[in-house]
């Protein structure tokens, strides 16, 4: 192949310069200005069958050249493909695909063998990702049923059961290496073998929005759900059951409260994996996981706060303990379904948040500083001050969400500039009024994480308010009310950014940082902060200003004023059912901060005069001006 080859290659390139082969032939014909050629008129290959191969000018048979049989059929399959190009490029592609597929099917069958005599060898490039993958120890390490163990614990975490005692059975045929292939041909078997080891299924269950049949954390992925997911982030918060509705809902709780119903009518596929069931409408498949004694369940510290006036309505169970401690007081408010643990000493009392017991106003926590009967390292309150934690139950008063049933009467935009929060913002009110929201755009991540509004058109009428980052008059102009949410500009810039090059809640790497992405980024984006905000509040009608700071310091006051302006009568318990949902599914975790300040002195001077362009603005109309931690930086 290596002596026809590059003559191929080479002729096509000539041919393609001159307009037929023999004029290509004849203009490289020795001149007096021309360049020295070869005997043969264009090159001198090597031999491979040994010796010199002479290779005739182009045109001219190649048979001519005395070459060894094997170079004759060579010569007149090059011929062959000459004529046809495309059919050499055909035997290519068939090739590789036909190589492909013996790859695949020799992986998934497990056909990789090793000799019989052959060590198996634990070291070499790759060994430690193969013992990761396969849940292998390191050599000298490996115990009878280790493997299937340790691949489980780093899957799923302590929380097991530990597996069979029995001895895994080698496979036939000496297959005693092939780490890779195993794992391929048998990952289907272990999922399931998986599946049965940390949840068991329990049956169908009827379920609706207003009582939920579990009434813990919940979430949504309406593209990727899969049975492992949604059982692994109710096991990691120390439910009991988790259960699967409509393809792609999460529902968690530590007790069923519904009806047990035929399993035909769970009869939807899952979003993420199409050969499992994941309930139906209205319908959950419900798993009880098998959790170990010792897993525990986190919960909140809410702040040390006033015995209630009406206890018994304000924190309706309630329980004496003698060894009094935290884990006590949560694990028992968690079993009765209740988002609050309040400790009184020797009592523990559970609830909600509501009118009585607001959690708004913190005392002193030396107040509560009295120590536990059972452990002596702890704060269990007083009769008269009350320890409060925020267990892992969630609070379902607030999570219903649907369609406006009739048209809206006024487009209402949730205006910001990028990485203001407007995501956080929609959650909010999603969340308080019970609607769903929309969007000027459409963003395929946002719909499965639970924005149900984001596939209908802006205009539909459906939703309750729509998000929008445009700036333009005639766009501002089509909205007859605006919540405008103002964020500093040296976070939301950095918010945006980490968006960007992250997704909505990963992060930018370093070399994006560093680069000339962001220098970049600041240029373009920067004016564009001010600019999108002298706009709303010039062509706007009826906006209401939100600054991001107030309301992450104060939710509650500053979402009763945005529900205002949307026409909804909200009742205050369910804006206190939002204080203890108030994170949702694309809060960035802090925990990830730069450690060198991305802004050079030019961009803070720059910035600066756009944040007094903006406090002015504000002021002109009467406005508190923008927060004082905008000032300095």
């Amino acid at each position: 192949m290596g002596l026809w080859l590059p003559l191929w290659h080479r002729e096509r390139r000539l041919i393609h310069w001159s307009p037929t082969a023999e004029t290509a032939a004849s203009e490289l014909s020795p001149s007096p200005t021309s360049p020295p050629h070869s005997p043969c008129g264009f090159n001198q290959l090597a031999d491979p069958f040994g010796g010199a191969s002479c290779v005739s000018r182009i045109g001219a048979s190649l048979a001519e050249c005395d070459a060894p049989g094997m170079a004759r059929f060579l010569v007149k399959f090059q011929r062959y493909l000459r004529r046809k190009p495309i059919r050499f490029f055909t035997l290519i592609v068939l090739y590789l695909t036909a190589g492909s597929l013996v790859f695949l099917h020799a992986g998934f069958t497990g056909e990789t063998r090793v000799l019989e005599n052959a060590p198996v060898t634990h070291g070499g490039p790759g060994a430690g990702a193969e013992r990761q993958d396969s849940g292998m120890l390191p050599p000298g390490k490996e115990s009878k049923g280790t493997t299937e163990y340790l691949a489980m614990a780093r899957r799923y975490g302590t929380w097991f059961k530990s597996p069979s005692k029995e001895a895994p059975v080698r496979s036939k045929g000496g297959d005693y290496g092939g780490t890779w292939s195993r794992a391929l041909k048998g990952r289907h078997v272990r999922e399931k073998e998986k599946e049965e080891d940390r949840a068991k299924y329990v049956g169908c269950y009827v379920d609706n929005t207003r009582q939920r049949a579990l009434r813990g954390m919940s979430f949504f992925d309406y593209k990727k759900m899969t049975l492992f997911r949604c059982q692994d982030n109710c096991a990691e918060r120390g439910y009991l059951y988790a259960g699967l509705e409509f393809g792609a809902e999460c529902y968690c709780g530590h007790k069923i409260q519904s009806a047990n119903t035929s399993d035909t009518e769970c009869n939807m596929e899952c979003t993420g994996e199409k050969s499992n069931i994941c309930g139906g409408p209205n319908r959950l498949s419900i798993y009880r996981l098998e959790l170990a004694q010792e897993s525990a369940r986190s919960a909140i510290f809410r702040g040390c706060f006033r015995r209630p006036d009406n206890l018994s309505s304000a924190l309706p169970a309630s329980r004496a303990m003698k060894n009094m401690s935290v884990d006590r007081c949560v694990d028992f408010c968690t079993g009765k379904e209740y988002p609050l643990a309040a400790l009184a000493g020797t009592s523990c009392h559970c609830g909600f948040p509501t009118t009585l017991f607001t959690l708004h106003e913190r005392e002193d926590e030396q107040l509560c500083a009295e120590k536990c009967s059972g452990e002596e390292f702890e704060s269990c309150g007083t009769a008269k001050y009350f320890i409060v934690y925020q267990t892992q139950v969630q609070d379902n008063r607030c999570m219903d969400r649907k369609f406006l049933t009739s048209r809206a009467k006024q487009m209402v935009a949730l205006a910001s500039f990028p990485g203001a929060g407007n995501t956080w913002g929609r959650h909010l009110i999603e969340l308080a009024t019970g609607f769903y929201t929309g969007s000027f755009y459409f963003d395929g991540s946002l719909y499965n994480k639970g924005f149900k509004g984001e596939r209908d058109h802006w205009r539909s009428g459906r939703t309750i308010c729509i998000k929008t980052h445009e700036s333009g008059r005639e766009e501002i102009e089509a909205f007859d009310a605006a919540i405008l949410l103002i964020r500093n500009p040296y976070k939301a810039l950095m918010a945006e950014f980490n968006r960007k090059y992250g997704g909505h809640i990963g992060f930018a790497s370093h070399a994006h940082w560093k680069g000339k992405e962001w220098p970049e980024f600041v240029k373009n984006y920067a004016p564009w902060w001010v600019t999108h905000t002298l706009d709303w509040l010039k062509f706007g009608k009826c906006v209401l200003v939100v600054h991001f700071e107030d309301l992450k310091r104060d939710l509650f006051v500053q979402l009763k004023r945005m529900v205002s302006l949307l026409g909804i009568a909200v009742l205050e318990d369910r804006l206190l059912c939002v204080e203890g949902q108030k994170d949702g599914n694309f809060k960035r975790s802090g925990l990830r901060k730069l450690e060198f300040d991305p802004y050079t002195p030019e961009m803070r001077t720059t910035i600066s005069g756009y944040i007094k362009t903006v406090d002015a603005a504000l002021k002109l109309r009467n406005l508190t001006g923008v927060p004082e931690d905008y000032f300095p930086r």
